[in-house]
């Protein structure tokens, strides 16, 4: 073996051996990583289950606000908006669920054949989804199958507008937990009326701070 053929098998011995370390180190990365992901609280399969002779109940389960915002947040995956997916979950103050709902055309109205634009090239506001899109909130509300909604919670991904805050009241709902306000920096009309007419009409109003960073759900691996 001449001095050429010894460097190459050398390099190629070296190299081997870095590509080596990389991958177990990835591996165990990705494992520890899995580990941190779930001590922060997210949901999945887990490789090792409690001990069957332990009496304590599971630790990192959703609380009952984090599974009702869930509910919003996975609902609003039904959106077809492709700017805004906005979901709602109404619950009963036993915490029974009774309607959900995202943003979307009215039933028997082609997802289709209604523009989902936010403006108009032309300037014809017909032209833009905003004469035509029902709010998650509304669509919650109307879902409860005829139950009322007198002194239920009302749980949205998003702050409701003040069309949306006149439903709310009308139908006698008494909280509204939400996550996230519209342009916070610079609020619209629309949402300043909306917070004036939840206050007048005695609707509790907080934003919701989740106990969990995220939640996972794997098919896959259920």
């Amino acid at each position: 073996m001449n001095s050429r053929e010894i460097t190459l098998v050398s390099a190629a011995t070296v190299f081997g051996a870095v590509a080596s370390a990389i991958a177990v180190g990835l591996f165990f990365n990705f494992r520890s990583s899995k580990n941190r992901c779930s001590e922060n609280g997210v949901l999945e399969k887990k490789s090792s289950r409690q001990s069957p002779f332990d009496p304590a109940k599971r630790k990192g389960y959703l609380s009952w606000d984090d599974y009702f915002m869930a509910i919003a947040f996975l609902s609003a995956e039904r959106s077809k908006d492709p700017n805004r997916q906005v979901g709602a979950c109404l619950v009963s103050q036993k915490g029974i669920i009774l309607g959900i709902g995202y943003n979307g055309f009215p039933r028997g109205c082609s997802d289709d054949k209604l523009p989902w634009s936010k403006k108009s090239k032309n300037g014809d506001p017909l032209e833009t989804k905003y004469p035509y899109v029902c709010h998650a909130e509304v669509n919650a509300i109307l879902n409860t199958n005829h139950a009322s909604a007198e002194g239920q919670r009302l749980y949205v991904t998003m702050f409701p507008c003040n069309e949306c805050a006149k439903i709310v009241i009308q139908s006698g709902v008494s909280e509204v937990i939400y996550y996230v306000e519209k342009r916070l920096d610079n609020p619209e009309t629309a949402y300043i009326a909306s917070h004036k007419l939840l206050s007048m009409a005695g609707v509790k109003v907080r934003k919701h701070q989740p106990q969990m960073d995220q939640i996972l759900i794997n098919f896959k691996e259920f």
